[in-house]
Formats: C-alpha cells, structure tokens, sequence
C-alpha cells in the first residue's frame, strides 16, 4: 500500500520524455507554448478571471446566469451551421495539440500514436463516475454557497439539430482538452525541466482557470479534476480514456439538461 500510494504522489519519468537542455530548442518549446497558450485555454483562462471580477463587481457571481451552449442566432440554420463550425474548432484545437506533438516525435510516446481501444472505454466511463458524481454534489453546493453561477448547460427549444449537434460538442470539448492541457501542456512543461508534480499543477491550475466564468466553485472543482485525470495520464501514458471521461460527463450534462430541465431548472439554478 504505501509502495502504490508513493507511486501515485511521485509517479516515475516517462521513458522518451526528456528534459531538453539546448538552449534554442528551449526557448523553441517556450515560445511554442505561449503561442498554443493564447489561441487555444491560456488566453480563455484570463477572459474567465476578468468575467469573475466583472460577475462580482456587479452583484456577484450567485445572480449571474451562464449559458453552456447559447443558440447563436435566431434563425435556426444560422445557428446549426454556426455550433457545428465550434465543434470543428475544438477538433481543430485538439488535431494542433496532436500535430505538435508529433512534429516533436512525442505521439506515441503519450498514447496518441493510434487511436481509442475498447479497453479505454470502461476506464473512461469508471473516470467518468469518479469525477462526474462528486462534481454534480460540488456545483449544487457551490449554488448554495452562492460561489457559482446559475448554468444553463443547452438550449431547451426542441430542435431535432441541436442534441447530435450537443453531443459533437461534448466530444470536442473532451478532446480538445485533454490532449491540449493534459497531453501536449504536461509533456512540454516536462522538457522543460519542471518535476511531475510541478507539471500537473499547472495543468490542473490552467483546467480550473478557464472554468472561473462559471464561479469560484467551478473553478476549483475543475482544477481538482486536473489534478485526477493529469495523474492519470502520468501514471498510464493514456489519453484516450480521458477523452472518453470528458465526453460522457458533458453530454450527460448537455443533453441530460436538454431532456430534463423542467426538473433540473430549479436544482441548477
């Protein structure tokens, strides 16, 4: 027990995965970071901060309501086209998180280099329970508390589109961040020198960061997800399962509201 447990807590070097000490490789992985960082969570991370501040400067965060998945346009093909061209980015944000690592002959080395397997997917929904249960009983808390908005995860207006439409975005949702923020961030930020634990923090932090629009409580329950499905993907070299996790959590809680919200409006809200 106490061998598994300091296996979890310091969880040994990836083979492959090495510190890279040439001064222009690093300051290569730097600058790559800082850019990946803006177009993709880092820069989504400060625009959650400031929609926190502004939430709290103008009643605070609990009489704010916060829409998961907005409808884009009163005309409905507008609004289909328009979530399917945000499904596509978040594939897209996904594939360049790949790609990087790929050029930096990393893809297999942290469990890309083939697609899912069947045995990823009851390590994905087994994720999915351990993370997804408590963080149901932490937003109804954080609701209480009054740290959380009020969230509407879908629209609720029936439209044959939207629910296959919600279930892409939750699986763009999914893979877009954990391979971003778990595969690719962890990974540069080991070449970098910084220890496993160090690392993970700092996934966990940016995964907690970028949830703050939500509230406080999301920011935090978030990070603590980071923590759980970074260690994951240290102590496996697997993303897939997390991928799997992240998609079956979000569509439960997209479509599940979509079909529920009669009953869910006042729980949420």
């Amino acid at each position: 027990m106490r061998a598994r447990l300091h296996l979890i807590l310091h969880p040994p070097d990836r083979p492959g995965i090495d510190v890279v000490t040439d001064r222009t490789a690093r300051r290569g992985i730097v600058i790559e970071l800082v850019i990946v960082g803006i177009l993709t969570f880092g820069f989504s991370a400060l625009s959650a901060a400031l929609s926190l501040l502004e939430a709290q400067l103008t009643g605070g965060i609990s009489d704010t309501t916060v829409a998961l998945n907005p409808a884009t346009s009163d005309h409905a093909a507008i609004d289909a086209l328009r979530q399917t061209m945000r499904a596509v980015r978040l594939f897209a944000i996904a594939a360049l998180g790949g790609y990087l690592l790929w050029r930096g002959g990393l893809l297999r080395k942290v469990g890309l280099g083939r697609g899912p397997r069947t045995s990823d997917i009851p390590a994905g929904l087994a994720l999915a329970a351990v993370v997804g249960l408590p963080g149901l009983a932490l937003v109804a808390v954080a609701r209480l508390l009054g740290i959380n908005a009020s969230l509407v995860p879908a629209e609720t207006d029936g439209l044959w589109w939207r629910w296959p439409l919600l279930i892409l975005i939750a699986i763009g949702n999914g893979a877009a961040e954990e391979i971003v923020v778990v595969a690719y961030f962890i990974t540069r930020l080991r070449q970098l020198g910084l220890t496993a634990n160090s690392s993970l923090a700092c996934s966990a932090a940016l995964r907690g960061g970028y949830h703050l629009y939500q509230g406080l409580g999301a920011g935090i329950g978030n990070a603590i997800m980071g923590l759980v499905f970074g260690r994951w993907f240290q102590l496996t070299d697997r993303v897939w399962p997390l991928v799997v996790a992240h998609s079956v959590m979000d569509i439960v809680a997209f479509v599940g509201y979509a079909l529920l919200h009669d009953h869910l409006s006042s729980w949420v809200g």
